[in-house]
């Protein structure tokens, strides 16, 4: 019979070892879920744009272009 594999998770903020079943997962504790509500309210944690390509950014930005194609 196969082993169950088992995952060493960690907190995400201050890296204690915490099972999947606890109440707080996947924080280790409710000050460590409020640490990073906060981080979140204040903008420390950002989402990036997608990345353009920079010949789309001038052909979309060149105003002589958008004569030629109506």
């Amino acid at each position: 019979m196969p082993r169950k594999r088992t995952l060493k998770l960690r907190c995400p903020i201050c890296k204690k070892a915490v099972k999947s079943a606890d109440a707080e997962f996947p924080f280790c504790s409710d000050r460590c879920r409020t640490i990073d509500l906060g981080k979140w309210a204040s903008g420390a944690y950002v989402i990036p744009s997608p990345v353009t390509d920079a010949d789309e950014q001038i052909h979309e930005s060149t105003p002589e272009d958008q004569d030629e194609e109506l």
